[in-house]
């Protein structure tokens, strides 16, 4: 074993290429193919209870199971089309033109979503430059361990559970930062940015166990939302959190996350991280109201209910129609 440090602590890790923890693609092929395929979780719309879609014109040149109403499936992202999709900084530029005319989609580079990070925690943390200092376009990182309060509202566990949502979400560069989204150059772990990046740093500085650190790194994925029109954007979004709870988790612990460990983290993204058209809250190109006879997380009937998205709370361990926090003034802020 060898010792990574991460924000001034030293944590025992297996010994692995920097260059694996650094990679900017998540393979589909390699996800659906392990002993315990992950992609199918990675690929659930917990509202209609199918798949997302494609929600987007750029793939229906392959045939109708492409087109934007149809759902992904684990068989249309691998085999022959195992490297379909692609973060956007790799597809070309008439596609990136088209998809920025179309749908707004603008990837923001690292530099900007950490100095508005930093925003956030310099609210929360009542001072600034907490985990690091913006210099031009770029930052220093603070490589000392983060200052909490032992009790009170500034704990490191209420920093932990505080809930995040980044909307319109893309790839999810607000939430981790494996790469530039704008450049995709790839990001070290110890220099990472984002809002979940962040909170898996504080709990691998606190935790005292493993156990503490996998009950806290999961909480911090369970506080960390996000939503996406196009599904192959959405996925990504959902592969790039799955693969820095691993990156993190094998720095920290020692050796790889079990089964279990990654098929509940993944069952926590599915939720977290949905599919919405904003201007409907509904996902995207359905009906106005759900079958009859359609059940919630709780076994209860919704008859002819709109279909709203629904939204996971993990600490009071209800689901909740995305229109009806909305209506209420949010409740995941």
């Amino acid at each position: 074993m060898t010792t990574l440090t991460i924000g001034g602590r030293g944590v025992e890790a297996r010994a692995r290429p920097r260059a694996v923890i650094n990679a900017i693609d998540v393979s589909e092929e390699a996800l659906a193919a392990r002993q315990f395929s992950l992609l199918p979780h990675l690929l659930l719309d917990r509202t209609t209870g199918g798949n997302i879609i494609w929600a987007t014109d750029h793939y229906e040149h392959l045939g109708n199971d492409y087109a934007p109403d149809h759902e992904i499936t684990v068989a249309s992202v691998t085999g022959d089309h195992r490297v379909l999709i692609q973060p956007r900084v790799e597809k070309s530029k008439a596609q990136q033109w088209e998809r920025t005319k179309g749908r707004a989609e603008v990837f923001t580079p690292s530099w900007l979503c950490n100095e508005q990070n930093n925003r956030i925690d310099e609210a929360w943390f009542g001072r600034a430059d907490v985990y690091n200092t913006a210099v031009g376009r770029s930052w220093i990182h603070r490589a000392d361990p983060i200052d909490f309060e032992e009790r009170g509202r500034r704990t490191w566990m209420k920093y932990v559970d505080e809930r995040r949502l980044e909307v319109a979400c893309g790839e999810g560069p607000y939430l981790v930062s494996r790469y530039d989204a704008a450049t995709g150059a790839p990001i070290g772990l110890e220099r990472r940015i984002g809002l979940l990046d962040r909170k898996l740093r504080v709990v691998t500085e606190n935790a005292h166990s493993d156990d503490e650190w996998r009950t806290w790194a999961r909480r911090a994925v369970e506080s960390i939302y996000g939503f996406e029109y196009q599904g192959d954007s959405l996925l990504l979004a959902r592969e790039n959190i799955l693969a820095t709870y691993e990156d993190f988790a094998r720095a920290a612990l020692d050796g790889a996350p079990s089964r279990d460990e990654l098929s509940g983290i993944a069952t926590v993204i599915s939720w977290n991280i949905w599919q919405m058209d904003l201007l409907t809250g509904r996902p995207p190109l359905t009906a106005d109201t759900v079958a009859d006879n359609q059940l919630d997380l709780f076994g209860e009937e919704s008859r002819g209910a709109v279909r709203s998205c629904l939204i996971r709370d993990w600490r009071a361990k209800r689901t909740y129609p995305y229109t009806q926090l909305t209506n209420a003034g949010g409740a995941t802020s």
